[in-house]
Order: C-alpha cells, then structure tokens, then sequence
C-alpha cells in the first residue's frame, strides 16, 4: 500500500523560490518541501551575480521597468514587470531579515551592473550571492515547526481530477518505494531546464521537471523556445557547469579572440555590456566561423587585492585550473542557462490549474519576455514567492480531496538495461545542442522533432515496462520538455530575442507569447 502524507502545503523544490515561500506561509499551515537531491543543490545555490533592485536615489523604478521590457524584446507582460520592480527593494528587506548581508561600500550598498541595466543597481553578496540567500533562507526554515523537509524525493506525477491539483506521487530514492503527498495547494518551484543541452551552466538537477509534470496534467506552457544561453561558462574540461559572472564585465572586462582581438563592438554599441542573448550569439558567430574551441575573458587590468575582494569565488575556482585571472586570460564558451518560457502563472503565482502554483525559473510570469534582463532571476523568485504565499494564507483551506489509486508497480519489472536510459540521455541533449542551439533553422528543428518523438517513444515503452527510478524520471521529463522547447520553436515564425532562426531572421512587428 502507497504511504499517504497530509499537508496543507506541498512545494516541490528547495531553491530560493521554494524555500522563500515556505518561510511567508502562515504557521498555521503544514507545509511540506521536498527536495529530490541535497537541499541545497539547484541553480540558485550558485547563482554569483546578484539581485537586481532600485536602491541608489540616482536610479528609479521606471528606469528599472523600461530596462527589464527593452531586454525583453516588447515580449514582456509590463504589469507582472511593474509589480516585480516594485516589490523589489521589500524583497532586499526580507532577505536581509533571513540574515543575508549585502555588501556594502560604507554605508550603501555596493551595486553593480550587468548586461541590460542602464544604472547600477544589483546587490550582491560578493561573487557568491545565490549560496548566502541559501543558506540563511534554509537556516530560518530549519527553525519552523510547521514545515517538513524531505530530501531525497523526486515528484513524478501531478494528482489531478477535473483540473484540481491535490498534490503529487513522489519517489523516496532512500526506499524506491513510491509515495503520495495530499495537499490542499501544491506550488512547482522545480527551477529550470537547461539540462536539455549538452553544455549547460546549470546543475544536474535541471532536468524541466516541473514543466513536464504540469504539461502532462493540462497545465498551460508559455515560450519555451527562449532558452538563455549564458555567454561566459569556464572552459575547461575539468570545469563542470562553473560560470564566469557577468559581473566581470560589468566591472570592464573584455572579450577578446585567441588572436588578441577584441570583437562585441562589432556586433553592438553597448559591447559587452549588451544583453545576453547578443553576447552568446556574437561568441557562437566567431567561434563557428573562424573554428576557434573558445573565446577569452579579460580582467587582468585589475589588481589581485581588487580581485579577490569582488570576486574571490571565480579567483579561487579558475586558480585551482592555473588560472591566475589577474595575469591570464579566462577561456569561456557559452553554455545553456535559464529558462525563460514556463509553466504560465498569474501574478499570485496560481496556474491554469486550481490550486496549483508555479514560482522561480520553472514559472511564466511574463516578467522575462524574450530574454531575461542580469539579475531579475533571483528577484522574480523572492517576489512571486511572497506574493504566492500571501494569496494562498488568506485563503480558507476547506477542500476535500478525492481518493487516488496506490501507485501499482505490480507489473514492472527491475530493469538490466540501464544503459538504455544513460544513453537516451545522452542523445537528447546532443540533439538539442546541435538543432536546437543559439541559431536554429527550420531543417533543423524538424529534424529535432522527428528524433525525439521517437526517443518519446522507446521512453514511454520503458516506463511502462520497468520499476521507476530517479535516472527514469528525469528521462522522461527532459524527453517531454525537449519536445516543447521544439515544438515552441517550430510555431515561432520570426527571430526575437534568445530564439534566432536563420529561416525568419527578422522581427515581427507585433510580438506574440507562443501558448501550449
């Protein structure tokens, strides 16, 4: 028999976003947050940039909107923006409140800018900002008696009937044994789903969990073509997944070629300074036509003391390669990223489906449009979280829940064929790099397309065939996104932001969301 828990609260994900959100719900509720690796294992861990918020008096919050829109490519939903911009120095407040201490110089912040932003206004906590958000979100919510902390458990499947979420069947990787969480509201902050590509700067965990399982249940899919590829990821083959932080060029760093030659000027007046999304291609463009394996990053005009004070994460990591960045150059490549597209969500953070939510990168909240502006990752998160926990606390949580079968593994089998699953792994993300990449065309995704679903296929049958494990929905659920991110990309007939397609290279006039 499947072990049924209760709760008020289930939230699938310990990022920034899940974590936040627990911590604002009322302590009369029962919360339950469930990670499926360490706690503190996803992408806002590492994030290093910062936040970004209005809090120099030179700056103000239509300057910071006007921006966060521009960058979006008039993709981006001004009233979801508005309200994120505004909310966004409670949001420093809160963080600060959890124990987060912001650098400072004196007694301001010291702020910083980054590709997109006309004024400096990212706060940070040296280059290390994700890890303390973290850690002081995690230590508060270790002291609330309200909230359970299960880790080690992967959700697989929404429970729904008649378009009502009551929780999820989740996998405890500890037992292998299947359980249900009941809960009145159920709230993905899986995070992304950059794992989809063969280069990504994103942990393991990326795997478009949380996409997938709202798709299969009915939820609604927003612009999953816009996939942001980080322009500056370490190369070196040892350097899994580690980021250069804009940051540096926000602090005047160049690129330059292996030739010595410094190249985004001619790709855009703002060099490197530009949004990312021009940033990668400019590097995609060199790189592939004049065969060069990386490019080059540029602060050794910097003092040591200057370098490790600011960033001394990125010093200590390229230092462990024999990368002294003072003195040598950085070699970069770009690298999959963020997530821009997602399951839709209103400004409460609720989805098309009753009392289910999505906060963090696996939500659209329409704030990123066509490319997400330094920096406003790590702020969506804080902002929806709260006001995700603010819709849910005035609501009266009444609801009857309807009974759902045991999960029956009674005809699955122990699988010897792991390298079926290793494999297919494997080949989606080659696809997605090679077809589905920074510059797409239309020969190319259809030939994505073919592929996958027959991939979608042989997974399907394996599923159906063998016991689940956590390698087994992860496949699956990178599978189902892949397809979307293809699918997406198909029915936009234009070039707008991080979705260039040498077919239709030109910019529509009137800027569509892609619905699925």
């Amino acid at each position: 028999m499947t072990t049924q828990h209760h709760f008020d609260v289930l939230i699938i994900g310990t990022g920034s976003a899940g974590l936040m959100n627990a911590l604002q719900l009322s302590d009369n509720l029962s919360v339950a947050l469930i990670a499926k690796d360490k706690i503190l294992e996803g992408s806002s861990y590492y994030a290093q940039g910062g936040i970004s918020a209005v809090l120099d008096e030179k700056d103000d919050f239509e300057s910071h909107i006007a921006d966060t829109l521009s960058t979006g490519v008039d993709l981006g939903n001004e009233t979801a923006v508005r309200f994120m911009v505004e909310q966004a120095p409670s949001a420093i407040q809160a963080l600060e409140k959890s124990g987060v201490v912001f650098t400072h110089k004196g007694s301001q912040y010291h702020l910083t800018t980054e590709g997109g932003h006309s004024n400096r206004r990212v706060a940070h906590v040296a280059d290390k900002t994700g890890q303390s958000i973290q850690t002081n979100l995690l230590a508060n919510v270790r002291n609330k008696t309200n909230i359970t902390l299960f880790e080690g458990f992967i959700a697989i499947d929404l429970l729904t009937k008649n378009n009502q979420c009551y929780g999820a069947y989740v996998l405890n990787k500890s037992t292998n044994n299947v359980e249900s969480f009941i809960a009145h509201k159920t709230i993905i902050a899986t995070g992304g789903a950059s794992k989809v590509y063969l280069y990504t700067s994103n942990p393991d965990t990326s795997t478009g969990d949380g996409i997938a399982m709202a798709y299969r249940s009915g939820g609604r899919i927003i612009n999953m073509e816009f996939t942001q590829f980080h322009p500056t990821c370490l190369y070196h083959p040892h350097a899994k997944s580690f980021l250069i932080s804009e940051s540096l060029r926000g602090e005047g760093a160049k690129l330059i070629l292996p030739t010595g030659e410094a190249f985004m000027h001619k790709y855009d007046k703002r060099g490197e300074l530009a949004p990312r999304d021009i940033v990668a291609r400019a590097i995609d463009s060199e790189m592939k036509t004049q065969g060069f394996d990386c490019v080059y990053l540029d602060i050794s005009f910097k003092d040591k003391d200057w370098i490790q004070s600011h960033f001394p994460t990125i010093d200590k990591k390229c230092a462990s390669f024999g990368i002294d960045i003072s003195q040598d150059l950085i070699p970069v490549v770009p690298a999959a990223h963020y997530t821009c597209g997602g399951i839709q969500a209103d400004i409460n953070a609720h989805s098309n489906i009753n009392s289910l939510y999505a906060i963090g990168e696996v939500a659209h909240t329409g704030v990123h449009g066509a490319n997400r502006m330094a920096s406003n990752s790590l702020l969506e998160c804080i902002v929806f979280a709260k006001a995700c926990a603010n819709h849910i606390n005035q609501q009266s949580l009444t609801l009857q829940h309807p009974e759902f079968d045991d999960w029956d593994a009674s005809r699955a089998s122990l699988s010897r064929e792991k390298v079926m699953v290793t494999h297919l792994w494997d080949e989606v993300r080659r696809i997605m790099w090679n077809f589905v990449g920074i510059v797409r065309s239309n020969k190319r995704l259809h030939s994505a397309q073919m592929r996958l679903a027959q991939i979608q296929n042989e997974v399907d049958e394996y599923y159906r065939l063998y016991l689940i494990s956590s390698d087994l929905i992860e496949l699956r659920n990178l599978v189902e996104t892949a397809q979307l991110i293809v699918k997406s990309a198909i029915l936009r007939k234009e070039s707008r932001g991080l979705h260039y397609n040498e077919d239709y290279p030109n910019t529509s006039h009137k800027a569509k969301d892609t619905i699925i």
